[in-house]
């Protein structure tokens, strides 16, 4: 075979370039003509993720960040929206806002998106999944939804969750103040590692230092992790817990060996403090 016959058969003729760029043509004008299409039918276009943990007003921000709507458009729309929520909750949606991924068109509104988290909620923890019996009690479907947000909170890992959930049912049992310093964050719209003896005495409902029993709400929305360990804790005897490094969570019920875990907790935060 000579040289000038294998270009010919290994390339393409005019005819076939031709036809390629026409193919081409084609495959741009189809992708436009769908892109108008989804358009015109409100077919999602982009999406919202809402993380497990996240606050209602998190939640809020990213919401009217995603349909471009001034800041406090939806938090002003969750108060008309009348979300299927429990009597307990008041019309606060806080605990509700399942975390999930969802889509946003043009057409989306935030009443209606916050209605669809809720109504997703409701689905994936309906009052009758979430409303158990206690030794000493039945726990509503809302206290369950608190329970679960504060392991949310609080919890690094599902094992973990699991053990938070059980020092929240002991000292709920014991009559002990749950001292958690996720509700004290809730209280004062923040998220650290460190609490001071002045801040556990802020004047609060969230303030779990001061106020025995549960908050008056969920302090974020939980996942289905930490609504499972909130219903169904392991056995155990623990009262107390600190996590000392990451992914080193202590569990105790022991008050003195709480008081060695802190300490140590404390110098591993001024050690990481001195090399940052």
């Amino acid at each position: 075979m000579s040289e000038t016959s294998y270009r010919r058969r290994a390339g393409l003729s005019r005819r076939g370039r031709l036809l390629l760029l026409l193919a081409f043509a084609l495959l741009v004008v189809n992708a436009v003509a769908l892109f108008l299409l989804l358009r015109e039918t409100g077919a999602p276009a982009r999406t919202l993720v809402v993380p497990e943990g996240w606050r209602a007003s998190q939640v809020y921000a990213a919401v009217d960040k995603g349909l471009d709507l001034p800041p406090g458009t939806t938090k002003a729309a969750a108060a008309k929206a009348h979300l299927k929520l429990p009597a307990e909750a008041k019309g606060n949606p806080e605990g509700y806002l399942y975390p999930a991924t969802y889509p946003i068109t043009d057409d989306t509104t935030p009443g209606g998106l916050l209605a669809y988290m809720v109504a997703t909620a409701n689905k994936q923890f309906g009052p009758d999944r979430t409303a158990v019996r206690t030794r000493h009690g039945r726990l509503t479907a809302y206290q369950v939804m608190t329970i679960a947000g504060i392991v949310q909170a609080e919890a690094e890992t599902p094992a973990d969750m699991g053990k938070v959930s059980r020092v929240i049912r002991n000292r709920l049992a014991l009559g002990m103040p749950l001292q958690m310093d996720s509700t004290l964050n809730y209280a004062l719209n923040r998220s650290t590692l460190t609490t001071t003896a002045a801040e556990t005495r802020t004047d609060s409902p969230y303030n779990t230092y001061q106020h025995k029993g549960l908050p008056p709400t969920p302090i974020g929305n939980p996942g289905r992790q930490a609504m499972s360990a909130a219903l169904n804790p392991p056995p155990g005897n623990w009262l107390y817990f600190v996590t000392v490094a990451p992914g080193d969570t202590r569990f105790t019920d022991s008050y003195a060996q709480q008081e060695l875990n802190v300490a140590e907790f404390n110098e591993n935060r001024k050690k990481a403090a001195k090399a940052a």
